[in-house]
């Protein structure tokens, strides 16, 4: 098989690829002590979510537990779904109707973080600060 081959072979392998990722799922979040995070969805039963541990670090923050959720990754059968890295904005809360990427602010530094934590700056706690996602990572709260 020659070099022109296999790129003349390239999409046929990345189309199914694509197909099993970029799903999504949308539920109440349920956090258990020393468990792994859950997703309940609307027709009941219970998904594990699974994830970086920046992403895992998303999921067990408290201020998140009675929020309506919605996340982007991979159903990684028989009941768990495996969410897309942090630095792919793969996490949501519905308010208002509204759909928001889960963010966290540093009001002294103006710094804008993906997990929750310390400001790597001046070491006060983050305010979770869910936004538009349309928003530039720059652009001032609204």
């Amino acid at each position: 098989m020659t070099r022109r081959d296999l790129i003349l072979l390239l999409p046929a392998v990345l189309v199914p690829l694509q197909a099993e990722t970029g799903s999504s799922l949308r539920g109440r979040l349920r956090q258990e002590p020393g468990g792994a995070p859950v997703l309940i969805p609307e027709g009941g039963g219970a998904v594990v979510l699974e994830g970086d541990p920046d992403t895992i670090n998303v999921l067990r923050d408290p201020r998140l537990k009675a929020e309506e959720f919605e996340v982007h990754g991979t159903a990684a059968p028989p009941d768990a779904f495996r969410i897309d890295p942090i630095h792919s904005r793969s996490l949501f809360v519905w308010r208002k109707g509204r759909k928001l990427v889960i963010t966290y602010w540093c009001e002294v530094c103006a710094i804008r973080a993906w997990t929750p934590g310390k400001c790597q700056c001046c070491q006060d706690d983050l305010a979770l600060d869910p936004r538009d996602p349309a928003l530039k990572d720059t652009d001032p709260s609204d």
